[in-house]
Protein backbone atom coordinates (compact mmCIF):
# COMPACT_ATOMS: atom_id res chain seq x y z
CA UNK A 1 0.00 0.00 0.00
CA UNK A 2 1.27 3.28 -1.29
CA UNK A 3 1.54 6.11 2.13
CA UNK A 4 2.50 9.38 1.70
CA UNK A 5 4.71 10.97 4.77
CA UNK A 6 5.98 14.10 5.58
CA UNK A 7 9.56 14.87 7.73
CA UNK A 8 10.71 17.70 8.92
CA UNK A 9 14.71 19.02 7.71
CA UNK A 10 16.83 21.88 7.68
CA UNK A 11 17.58 23.46 4.76
CA UNK A 12 19.43 26.42 3.32
CA UNK A 13 17.82 29.12 2.26
CA UNK A 14 18.82 32.68 0.36
CA UNK A 15 17.41 36.26 0.57
CA UNK A 16 19.10 39.59 -0.83
CA UNK A 17 18.77 43.00 0.60
CA UNK A 18 19.71 46.70 -0.71
CA UNK A 19 20.71 49.36 1.73
CA UNK A 20 21.67 48.61 5.85
CA UNK A 21 19.54 49.35 8.75
CA UNK A 22 20.83 52.68 10.25
CA UNK A 23 19.25 55.75 11.65
CA UNK A 24 18.30 56.81 8.85
CA UNK A 25 16.09 54.09 7.86
CA UNK A 26 12.35 54.52 7.57
CA UNK A 27 11.21 52.12 5.75
CA UNK A 28 12.35 48.07 6.03
CA UNK A 29 10.56 46.38 2.62
CA UNK A 30 10.01 42.85 2.35
CA UNK A 31 9.64 41.94 -1.42
CA UNK A 32 8.10 38.70 -3.03
CA UNK A 33 9.05 37.78 -6.50
CA UNK A 34 6.54 36.35 -9.25
CA UNK A 35 6.74 32.60 -10.67
CA UNK A 36 9.94 32.03 -12.36
CA UNK A 37 11.98 34.78 -11.28
CA UNK A 38 14.93 35.01 -8.89
CA UNK A 39 15.47 37.28 -5.61
CA UNK A 40 17.96 39.21 -6.91
CA UNK A 41 16.20 40.01 -10.19
CA UNK A 42 13.64 41.59 -7.89
CA UNK A 43 15.54 43.26 -6.03
CA UNK A 44 16.87 45.39 -8.96
CA UNK A 45 13.21 45.96 -10.07
CA UNK A 46 13.56 48.36 -6.70
CA UNK A 47 17.04 49.87 -7.27
CA UNK A 48 15.53 53.64 -8.09
CA UNK A 49 14.64 53.95 -4.37
CA UNK A 50 16.82 55.69 -1.37
CA UNK A 51 18.90 52.70 -0.09
CA UNK A 52 19.52 55.06 2.96
CA UNK A 53 15.56 55.48 3.99
CA UNK A 54 14.54 52.40 2.61
CA UNK A 55 16.42 48.84 3.01
CA UNK A 56 14.72 46.23 0.53
CA UNK A 57 14.49 43.01 1.70
CA UNK A 58 14.25 39.91 -1.24
CA UNK A 59 13.49 36.65 0.05
CA UNK A 60 13.69 33.71 -2.35
CA UNK A 61 11.15 30.82 -2.80
CA UNK A 62 12.06 27.76 -1.79
CA UNK A 63 11.88 26.06 -5.14
CA UNK A 64 14.33 26.49 -7.71
CA UNK A 65 14.19 24.96 -11.42
CA UNK A 66 15.38 25.31 -14.99
CA UNK A 67 13.04 27.62 -16.67
CA UNK A 68 12.83 26.09 -20.64
CA UNK A 69 14.65 22.56 -20.61
CA UNK A 70 17.20 21.04 -18.43
CA UNK A 71 19.56 24.21 -18.32
CA UNK A 72 19.84 28.03 -19.11
CA UNK A 73 17.61 30.36 -17.25
CA UNK A 74 16.76 29.28 -13.80
CA UNK A 75 14.09 30.35 -11.69
CA UNK A 76 12.13 29.98 -8.54
CA UNK A 77 8.65 29.11 -7.40
CA UNK A 78 7.18 29.86 -3.79
CA UNK A 79 4.29 26.78 -3.99
CA UNK A 80 2.79 24.71 -6.55
CA UNK A 81 -0.65 22.69 -6.32
CA UNK A 82 1.38 19.49 -5.16
CA UNK A 83 1.60 19.39 -1.43
CA UNK A 84 0.11 22.83 -1.50
CA UNK A 85 -0.24 22.94 2.36
CA UNK A 86 3.02 22.02 3.35
CA UNK A 87 5.04 24.49 0.96
CA UNK A 88 2.55 26.95 2.21
CA UNK A 89 3.55 26.21 6.10
CA UNK A 90 7.61 25.87 4.78
CA UNK A 91 7.53 29.41 3.59
CA UNK A 92 5.31 30.97 5.85
CA UNK A 93 8.21 30.01 8.67
CA UNK A 94 11.01 31.02 6.24
CA UNK A 95 9.27 34.40 5.77
CA UNK A 96 9.28 34.96 9.52
CA UNK A 97 12.56 33.93 9.81
CA UNK A 98 13.87 36.50 7.38
CA UNK A 99 11.50 39.10 9.18
CA UNK A 100 12.99 38.21 12.29
CA UNK A 101 16.69 38.88 11.19
CA UNK A 102 16.26 42.16 9.51
CA UNK A 103 13.94 43.27 12.36
CA UNK A 104 16.73 42.31 15.22
CA UNK A 105 19.42 44.57 13.06
CA UNK A 106 16.75 47.85 13.52
CA UNK A 107 16.54 49.28 17.33
CA UNK A 108 14.47 52.11 16.60
CA UNK A 109 11.12 52.65 15.06
CA UNK A 110 10.57 52.07 11.45
CA UNK A 111 7.40 51.60 8.48
CA UNK A 112 7.10 48.38 7.22
CA UNK A 113 6.03 47.06 3.43
CA UNK A 114 5.47 43.96 2.86
CA UNK A 115 4.69 43.70 -1.22
CA UNK A 116 3.93 40.73 -3.02
CA UNK A 117 4.51 40.26 -7.34
CA UNK A 118 2.41 38.22 -9.42
CA UNK A 119 2.50 34.87 -7.38
CA UNK A 120 4.42 36.43 -4.71
CA UNK A 121 1.11 38.38 -4.16
CA UNK A 122 -0.70 35.42 -3.16
CA UNK A 123 2.32 34.49 -0.61
CA UNK A 124 2.53 38.00 1.39
CA UNK A 125 -1.46 37.16 1.80
CA UNK A 126 -0.92 33.84 3.35
CA UNK A 127 2.16 35.17 5.31
CA UNK A 128 0.78 38.52 6.86
CA UNK A 129 -2.34 36.74 7.29
CA UNK A 130 -0.75 33.56 9.38
CA UNK A 131 2.76 34.56 10.13
CA UNK A 132 4.02 36.66 12.81
CA UNK A 133 5.35 39.69 10.51
CA UNK A 134 3.62 43.35 11.14
CA UNK A 135 3.00 45.08 8.34
CA UNK A 136 2.24 48.93 8.20
CA UNK A 137 1.42 49.02 4.12
CA UNK A 138 0.75 45.66 2.09
CA UNK A 139 0.87 45.91 -1.82
CA UNK A 140 0.03 43.46 -4.38
CA UNK A 141 1.04 44.05 -7.52
CA UNK A 142 -0.08 42.39 -10.37
CA UNK A 143 -1.37 39.67 -8.00
CA UNK A 144 -4.48 38.67 -6.57
CA UNK A 145 -5.62 37.14 -3.17
CA UNK A 146 -5.37 33.75 -2.91
CA UNK A 147 -9.54 32.11 -2.21
CA UNK A 148 -7.95 30.21 1.18
CA UNK A 149 -7.53 33.45 3.05
CA UNK A 150 -10.93 34.81 4.69
CA UNK A 151 -11.51 38.91 5.19
CA UNK A 152 -13.93 38.02 7.62
CA UNK A 153 -11.82 36.04 10.02
CA UNK A 154 -8.48 38.23 9.09
CA UNK A 155 -9.89 41.57 9.36
CA UNK A 156 -7.81 42.65 12.23
CA UNK A 157 -5.10 42.33 10.40
CA UNK A 158 -6.12 44.18 7.47
CA UNK A 159 -7.05 46.75 9.41
CA UNK A 160 -3.68 47.88 10.98
CA UNK A 161 -2.64 48.16 7.53
CA UNK A 162 -3.08 50.29 4.61
CA UNK A 163 -3.30 47.73 1.39
CA UNK A 164 -2.61 48.82 -1.98
CA UNK A 165 -3.35 47.53 -5.12
CA UNK A 166 -1.06 48.36 -7.97
CA UNK A 167 -1.60 46.89 -12.03
CA UNK A 168 -0.76 47.79 -15.56
CA UNK A 169 -3.73 48.66 -17.93
CA UNK A 170 -2.24 45.59 -20.31
CA UNK A 171 -1.13 43.06 -17.60
CA UNK A 172 -1.11 39.93 -19.30
CA UNK A 173 -2.75 38.09 -16.09
CA UNK A 174 -5.01 40.70 -13.93
CA UNK A 175 -7.27 42.06 -16.15
CA UNK A 176 -10.26 45.03 -15.32
CA UNK A 177 -12.45 42.35 -13.98
CA UNK A 178 -10.07 40.79 -11.62
CA UNK A 179 -9.14 44.02 -10.50
CA UNK A 180 -12.81 45.20 -9.98
CA UNK A 181 -13.41 41.88 -7.83
CA UNK A 182 -10.52 42.30 -5.54
CA UNK A 183 -11.53 46.56 -5.12
CA UNK A 184 -15.21 45.34 -4.44
CA UNK A 185 -14.00 43.04 -2.02
CA UNK A 186 -11.75 45.72 0.11
CA UNK A 187 -14.65 48.07 -0.28
CA UNK A 188 -17.40 45.71 1.16
CA UNK A 189 -14.94 44.79 4.29
CA UNK A 190 -14.18 48.53 4.84
CA UNK A 191 -10.70 48.57 4.83
CA UNK A 192 -8.15 51.28 4.20
CA UNK A 193 -7.04 50.61 0.36
CA UNK A 194 -5.95 52.19 -2.46
CA UNK A 195 -5.50 50.95 -6.39
CA UNK A 196 -2.27 52.98 -8.38
CA UNK A 197 -3.10 52.12 -12.08
CA UNK A 198 -0.39 52.34 -14.63
CA UNK A 199 0.07 52.04 -18.27
CA UNK A 200 2.25 49.02 -18.51
CA UNK A 201 2.20 45.27 -18.39
CA UNK A 202 2.92 42.45 -15.96
CA UNK A 203 6.57 44.15 -14.03
CA UNK A 204 7.12 47.03 -11.58
CA UNK A 205 8.26 49.90 -13.29
CA UNK A 206 10.13 52.97 -12.22
CA UNK A 207 6.97 55.36 -12.24
CA UNK A 208 4.74 53.62 -10.66
CA UNK A 209 6.61 52.50 -7.97
CA UNK A 210 8.03 56.06 -7.44
CA UNK A 211 4.34 57.01 -7.18
CA UNK A 212 3.85 54.55 -4.24
CA UNK A 213 6.67 55.29 -2.18
CA UNK A 214 5.51 58.62 -2.35
CA UNK A 215 2.41 57.98 -0.56
CA UNK A 216 4.10 55.38 1.66
CA UNK A 217 6.36 57.93 2.79
CA UNK A 218 3.48 60.54 3.27
CA UNK A 219 0.72 58.50 5.35
CA UNK A 220 0.83 59.29 8.40
CA UNK A 221 -1.57 56.97 9.50
CA UNK A 222 -0.79 54.60 12.83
Amino acid sequence: MIREHHLSVARTARYFTNGVSSAETTHIWFVLHGYGQLASGMLRWFSGLDPVKHRIVAPEGLHRFYTKGFSGKVGASWMTREDRLSDINDYIHYLNSVYDCIRSETEHEVKTVVLGFSQGAATATRWICNGHAKADHFVLWAGVFPPDVSFDLKKPVFDRMQTWLVCGDKDEFIDKKRLAEQEEALAVHHLRWETIPFEGTHKVAPEPLAILCEKIVQDKSK
